[in-house]
């Protein structure tokens, strides 16, 4: 599997300690099978490497978009990661995560309305890398850098998204 990871630096030998331990999948090595995805949002003088992920003999698991995605991410959030595996694949939570994962908590949002909220916007894939094991199959390959996306472009995103948010709050403060 071709896998890209959008960081500051060339990054041949991934560090899976490196990262956040409440990040969606825990802790780990991220990356993305979408290459534009990654190439769209690198930042001003980024660097995308590009790997491949041989996943014969790793024990992988795939989420989709729903429940099952919704509490495991819920969970990491609280650093409390109880899945055993090499490698998670699945969605990319939306950016307003923390502040609909905080609304749950305040008693404001039931869990299937804050699910409502993250399903808002496109979806695209990440890939959390959380062994040695797993490290040890990620092959890096090259490396390039990215030109940043131009700020009208990711604004005009950003605000489509806001939209389709705030459009899906209402009609469920609405349904109250």
């Amino acid at each position: 599997m071709k896998l890209y990871h959008t960081g500051r630096e060339e990054i041949r030998n991934p560090d899976i300690r490196r990262g956040r331990k409440n990040a969606d999948f825990g802790q780990g090595f991220y990356l993305s099978p979408d290459r534009d995805f990654s190439y769209r949002w690198a930042g001003a003088d980024a660097v995308i490497n590009e790997y491949e992920l041989d996943e014969g003999g790793l024990l992988i698991h795939r989420f989709n978009r729903d429940e099952d995605w919704f509490s495991y991410i819920f969970q990491n959030r609280r650093a409390r990661d109880d899945l055993s595996v090499d490698v998670v694949i699945g969605p990319i939570a939306n950016d307003t995560i923390f502040e609909t994962f905080g609304i749950i908590s305040s008693g404001f949002l039931k869990p299937e309305d804050a699910l409502k909220l993250l399903l808002v916007g496109p979806e695209y894939t990440q890939v959390a890398i959380k062994t040695e094991k797993a490290a040890s199959r990620l092959k890096w390959r090259q490396s390039d850098r990215a030109a940043r996306l131009e700020p009208g472009r990711r604004k005009a995103e950003q605000d489509a998204y806001d939209a389709s948010f705030a459009r899906i709050l209402q009609e469920i403060v609405g349904e109250r």
